[in-house]
């Protein structure tokens, strides 16, 4: 097993990508609207080190900041494929975190070559799920400074706070984000209907839900996601909120390494 750091060409710029070798199915990581690559470290560290894993930063985010629009959803699928593609995956397992977890669902829905199932973390539904326009003006300003982060991260995105570390992680990778990734989402993409296509996804899918989810509650995904992914189940992960990645990764990779198992033995 060896981990390299890569760039990936994707015509505009290039996206940081941190490639671990193994065992296919690779999984791909994408993170939350306001993370980056290292909000996944915590769950990568975890797995059996057989797993391939690729984690990389998403268009205006991290150390790809830099890089122009537009940051659409359809956009950062492209981008993924763009990683599976550079990344020479022949089977792979996406595994997206919130707005990672819809950008999932469009690339899925398209049905690309090589990939073998979607494990979904705390997604944002395919479809708007009752999001108003005083919580997407809100969104525009959560990453405003150092104090309106760690306001969205005790009282939306975690059910009792964060480490010291991780939370300084979160203010930096918040605040890093370029201004139009960061207005991208809570314009458009949050409320843009992909509820139709998901409908094409022919894979297995799994979805964990956190049980203290204030962003993407459990019910919410019951009732706004699972009945447009005919091949989805859920589960529920115990004593977290919305950064589950963050506040319980062993959970977490325990999910994903069973998911990833069952897929070799079916």
């Amino acid at each position: 097993m060896t981990s390299a750091e890569r760039i990936v060409d994707v015509g505009a710029g290039g996206l940081h990508a941190r490639l671990r070798t193994g065992e296919d199915p690779a999984l791909v990581f994408l993170h939350y609207w306001g993370g980056s690559h290292r909000t996944w470290i915590p769950v990568v560290d975890r797995l059996p080190p057989h797993h391939a894993a690729v984690t990389y930063d998403q268009r205006g985010w991290g150390a790809s900041n830099r890089m122009p629009g537009p940051f659409e959803l359809d956009q950062l699928a492209d981008d993924a494929l763009h990683v599976v593609e550079s990344c020479d995956l022949r089977s792979f397992v996406l595994v997206g975190h919130s707005m990672g977890g819809k950008v999932a669902q469009v690339l899925a829905a398209r049905r690309p070559a090589g990939l073998a199932g979607v494990v979904l973390v705390a997604p944002a539904p395919p479809a708007p799920a009752g999001v108003t326009a005083a919580q997407r003006d809100a969104l525009l300003h959560a990453y405003d400074d150092a104090e309106t982060v760690g306001q969205a991260i005790d009282h939306a995105l975690t059910r009792r706070g964060l480490p010291p570390e991780l939370r300084v992680q979160v203010v930096e990778d918040s605040l890093r984000g370029s201004p139009g990734a960061r207005d991208a989402w809570p314009r458009r993409g949050i409320v843009e209907d992909v509820g139709d296509a998901v409908a094409n996804i022919d894979v297995p899918v799994l979805v964990l839900a956190g049980d203290d989810d204030r962003v993407d509650p459990p019910a919410t995904l019951a009732t706004h996601l699972l009945p447009r992914i005919p091949t989805a189940t859920m589960d529920v992960l115990v004593g977290t909120g919305h950064l589950s990645p963050l506040e319980v990764p062993d959970q977490v990779s325990g999910y994903v390494n069973r998911f990833v198992t069952g897929l070799a033995s079916s």
